[in-house]
């Protein structure tokens, strides 16, 4: 299994952990556009980030991840599904971008917002300023700011792989004194900070918390698998032709040659709508297959 999350608890200790491994599904997203290299690492940490997040959610819906800025990378967008699939993007503009360029010269400016979208039940959306040299640093800021508790994130991708380890407090049950608490949280954090990018990118699990926890009490559990998903379709792509309005849409139409093209900026799959196709939308209220004119 190349794409997963894997749950760890500490027996002796308020603390939770997860790791996340990204292969294919990281590969599909990179292959939907020729990313510069510093920008398809950054797509790899922001995915790694994303599938970590979803599992500190009990929801049923979607968690966007989600980063806008005025630098040579305007835009970058996860998007993580209760069911672990996965998509991203990125907008960028390569004559602007260095080979070693990191966060701070790719999103100067940055804004940081994380949306969970339930099936049913209320939206919400956080938004952070973009402080902090790595997207790690942004996301453990994030949660340090949003009073929820406490969390560390450490991200790595190299546009192969794309790897990530999360820490985060639990509620006040095996160590109630407050003093221990926090010793028992910084020995843990203290320790995850020894781990290399090249440990990460290149261990399995199991050895990276032999390395890090081996005089801890460490439950590992079995592994939650995550693939690349897109949720475009053609009925969507219906449902937006049909917001416009009849009127609308033949217009579009008649502007476009007699034939509406709507792309999927995730995956670059193309959903063509003739003027068979749109007066049968309005007719029926949804789609149907391309009618037989199409060419």
């Amino acid at each position: 299994m190349a794409d997963f999350t894997q749950r760890f608890l500490f027996d002796d200790a308020d603390v939770r952990g997860e790791l996340v491994s990204l292969g294919a599904s990281y590969q599909h997203v990179l292959a939907k556009h020729p990313y510069p290299q510093p920008v398809a690492q950054l797509l790899g940490e922001m995915l790694a980030a994303a599938a970590l997040l979803v599992g500190t959610l009990k929801f049923d819906g979607l968690l966007i991840l989600q980063v806008r800025s005025s630098g040579p990378v305007p835009l970058l967008m996860i998007e993580c599904s209760s069911e672990r699939e996965v998509r991203g993007i990125a907008r960028y503009h390569a004559e602007q971008i260095g080979a070693d360029a990191g966060l701070r010269e790719l999103m100067p400016d940055g804004v940081l917002a994380l949306t969970v979208d339930p099936k049913q039940g209320q939206r919400y959306q956080g938004i952070v300023d973009l402080e902090g040299d790595t997207l790690a640093d942004c996301l453990t800021a994030y949660f340090a700011t949003s009073e929820q508790l406490s969390t560390r994130f450490w991200l790595h991708a190299d546009g192969q792989r794309a790897r990530g380890l999360l820490l985060q407090q639990l509620p006040v049950d095996r160590l109630p004194d407050a003093d221990e608490r926090e010793a028992s949280w910084q020995h843990l954090l203290t320790l995850a900070n020894t781990l290399t990018a090249e440990e990460l990118l290149g261990l399995d699990n199991e050895t990276v918390l032999h390395r890090l926890y081996h005089e801890e009490a460490v439950r590992l559990f079995e592994p939650s698998p995550l693939q690349f998903r897109c949720s475009c379709s053609r009925e969507r792509s219906a449902r937006a032709l049909i917001s416009l309005g009849q009127g609308d849409a033949e217009l579009l139409l008649a502007e476009h040659g007699g034939q509406v093209e709507i792309d999927c900026q995730f995956c670059n799959q193309r959903y063509a709508f003739d003027a068979a196709d749109v007066a049968q939308l309005f007719t029926s209220g949804d789609s149907q297959e391309p009618s037989a004119t199409r060419h």
